[in-house]
Order: C-alpha cells, then sequence, then structure tokens
C-alpha cells in the first residue's frame, strides 16, 4: 500500500551517484522530493530526471529541498547515467541493495515487473508525507505541479 500523506516518512539511508550518503533523518528542516523512476535508461525516466535537474533553482525557491531520484538499479548504472545525463543537483540514488528496501517501505513497489513504480513523494521539513502521486510508467509527471505541491 503506497505511503498516505501526513504520515511519518519512513527512514532510509542510500548513496547518491558520487558516493555520498543520503539519510533522511539528515534532511530534517528540509524539504524531500523522491522521485522514483522504473528504470533508468529509459525514454520517460530520463526525461522526469532532466525536468527536475532543469528545474532545480525553481525548486530551491520554494525552500530548501533535497531533490531526489531513485530507483532499483544498481549503483554503477545510476553513477553512468547521471554522467551522461549531466545531472549535477538532483541526487540519483540507488535502491538496489538490500534489494528495493526503500521502495517497497514507501509502497511503491511493482511485484509484476521488479521496479519502482513512477511517482513523486515530497516530505515535509518535519519528516511527513505533504504529497504523494503515482503515475502511470509511460506518463511523465509534470514539474509544475510537483512544485506547486512544495
Amino acid at each position: 500500500m503506497t505511503i498516505n500523506v501526513n504520515e511519518k516518512a519512513p527512514e532510509f539511508s542510500l548513496k547518491d551517484q558520487y558516493k555520498n550518503d543520503i539519510n533522511l533523518s539528515d534532511l530534517k528542516g528540509k524539504k524531500v522530493i523522491l522521485s522514483w523512476h522504473p528504470l533508468a535508461f529509459t525514454s520517460v525516466c530520463t526525461d522526469q530526471m532532466r525536468s527536475l535537474e532543469r528545474n532545480y533553482d525553481r525548486i530551491q525557491e520554494k525552500g530548501d529541498t533535497m531533490v531526489i531520484g531513485l530507483s532499483i538499479d544498481p549503483f554503477p548504472a545510476k553513477q553512468k547515467w547521471a554522467d551522461i545525463l549531466c545531472i549535477e543537483n538532483v541526487k540519483i540514488a540507488s535502491d538496489f541493495f538490500p534489494y528495493g528496501e526503500v521502495t517497497k517501505a514507501y509502497g511503491l513497489f511493482n511485484e509484476e515487473n521488479g521496479a519502482s513504480q513512477r511517482a513523486n513523494v515530497i516530505i515535509d521539513e518535519e519528516g511527513k508525507v505533504k504529497w504523494v502521486k503515482v503515475y502511470e510508467p509511460s506518463e511523465l509527471p509534470d514539474i509544475e505541479e510537483v512544485i506547486e505541491n512544495l
């Protein structure tokens, strides 16, 4: 079951494309956008991450916000993909091991295909879920809607 608005966001620890630790507990006082995409190197997922990167400054205008793109792809793939896309501001994280643990905690694991759903989750400065939207796999999230809900 997908996480609900006003629930405490489940703690997680992931590594970004630069091998830096990302711990939700360290982000208290910041907003967090968790932007799940099913698979790196696919067209809609690529457009989703590029949109977040292109709009990073606009996102920051709404308050100090950590933007994290994540999927269950292995770390080396995520690192290479971020390099190819020239992603510098958005953190690109791998939820590969233990396989999909964070994705499952947020109720966004697709059991049928073994990948995450496409979704955006916004966490407020106190660590509570402020907004959740799950998309069809072929649907590009509307960045205006994401920014509006910060």
